[in-house]
């Protein structure tokens, strides 16, 4: 069983030292829902938030706050990212916004957090723009979906059995 690289065996934290490992290329791509219920998907649907355009806005948030994951997750790396995207998927049938963030760099560190911040803060601004439609709002299933490059190797998640 892998132990934490971030502990102290007397417990202590700190941040790991990267300094020696090699620059690689590292990708990671992350996904979650929002569940908006169907009174708020068909305003976000139909752009008619007083807020203005969800999708749109929540895609801007999600890029943003990937550049900003270091600063919001402790002991997490300044990652000097080469790319962000982040995709915004209306789901008719399940009346939820589904997001994927990819997040790239070159250097000695994955960009898996932030991928996921990505997801989170794009959800979260969904939730912002739409609560005042609906308080029933829930975000849900953020996960890594897949990752390449680093000591550990690729990463892909298996479907559910």
């Amino acid at each position: 069983m892998s132990s934490f690289t971030h502990v102290h065996p007397d417990g202590g934290v700190h941040m790991v030292d990267v300094s020696r490992k090699p620059d690689t290329v590292r990708t990671a791509v992350a996904v979650g829902r929002v569940m908006l219920g169907e009174t708020a998907f068909q305003a976000v649907k139909e752009n008619s938030i007083q807020k203005g355009d969800v999708l749109s806005i929540s895609q801007i948030a999600g890029i943003m706050g990937a550049k900003q994951t270091s600063r919001l997750i402790p002991l997490c790396h300044d990652v000097q990212v080469s790319g962000i995207d982040v995709d915004l998927s209306l789901l008719e049938t399940d009346h939820a916004i589904e997001i994927r963030g990819f997040a790239k760099s070159i250097g000695p560190t994955g960009v898996e957090m932030e991928a996921l911040t990505a997801v989170s803060i794009a959800a979260l601004t969904v939730y912002d723009m739409c609560k005042a439609i609906s308080k029933d709002i829930r975000i849900e299933q953020i996960h890594l979906l897949a990752k390449t490059g680093g000591a550990s190797g690729d990463y892909r998640k298996q479907e559910a059995e």
